[in-house]
């Protein structure tokens, strides 16, 4: 049993760790164009002062999962957005959207309500730096996609982005995660299929255009698309940066990618002249 003088020490040190963290707030955003309401969970530095202008990384989640599930699976961002200067959002993308505007389901808008409607409450509601230098954009999974997609899109939005074991290349999955329901069956609707696959969005790119970090795990399902993806953007002598680490399609790989994530994305912000 761990004695009393235990206890307090451990208390006292819990309490040192977060004496600095940032602070995590649920904030209730609206879209217009899906009319509803979506939650997000930001997450602001500690001394954090609306005389400053801070950049901000929106945090996008994999299939399944919420608004909470980056500051729940990885709480070392609360210390991040202090070492950085950072404010992350971390918005709701409904658990399976894959942040299309759906064609085919006309209430699932989430292109639209991140990339125009959260950067607008965002931008209004704390004290950013309101333009592409100051916006990077990334996620895990379906949200790896979904970060890429977007800020391949809209470059004028966002100036970097990165992927964490995204599903950069949906082609080969024409039965899973729920995809025919926002694209059609791949067999009657290859065209919009290929269309919204990330790695065919390549073309929108042009040298240095967009700060874009990729990584995966090299027992990923989704590895192989991403290596190509990599191979791709090398041919078009589009800069980047590839990281591949040991590990597959789990929370342990994205705490570690996320580390360097923000450090490419620091980078970004404060770069050196």
């Amino acid at each position: 049993m761990r004695s009393l003088h235990q206890l307090v020490l451990g208390l006292f040190l819990l309490t040192c760790t977060f004496t600095y963290a940032g602070k995590l707030e649920t904030v209730t955003t609206h879209s217009d164009v899906m009319d509803k309401d979506i939650k997000a969970m930001v997450i602001t530095p500690d001394d954090y002062n609306a005389s400053k202008k801070y950049p901000v990384v929106y945090l996008l989640h994999g299939h399944s999962g919420s608004y909470i599930e980056w500051p729940k699976r990885a709480p070392q961002l609360l210390e991040f957005a202090d070492t950085y200067q950072m404010i992350f959002v971390s918005p709701d993308g409904n658990y399976n959207s894959w942040y299309f505007d759906s064609e085919v389901k006309p209430e699932s808008q989430y292109e639209t309500y991140i990339a125009e409607e959260l950067v607008a409450f965002t931008d209004n509601t704390y004290s950013t730096i309101k333009d592409r230098s100051g916006r990077a954009i990334t996620g895990l999974s379906m949200g790896g996609h979904g970060a890429l997609y977007l800020a391949f899109k809209h470059q004028d939005v966002f100036g970097a982005a990165g992927s964490m074991s995204g599903g950069v290349d949906i082609t080969p999955f024409p039965n899973n995660w729920e995809l025919s329901e926002y694209l059609g069956t791949y067999a009657e609707n290859t065209e919009r299929w290929e269309a919204n696959s990330v790695i065919n969005m390549t073309p929108l790119l042009t040298p240095n255009s967009l700060q874009i970090m990729i990584s995966c795990g090299t027992s990923d399902f989704f590895y192989d698309a991403n290596v190509k993806l990599h191979e791709k953007l090398e041919y078009m002598n589009i800069p980047h940066r590839f990281l591949t680490t040991p590990g597959g399609h789990t929370w342990d790989v994205w705490r570690d990618a996320i580390k360097y994530h923000l450090v490419f994305f620091d980078s970004f912000f404060n770069p050196v002249e």
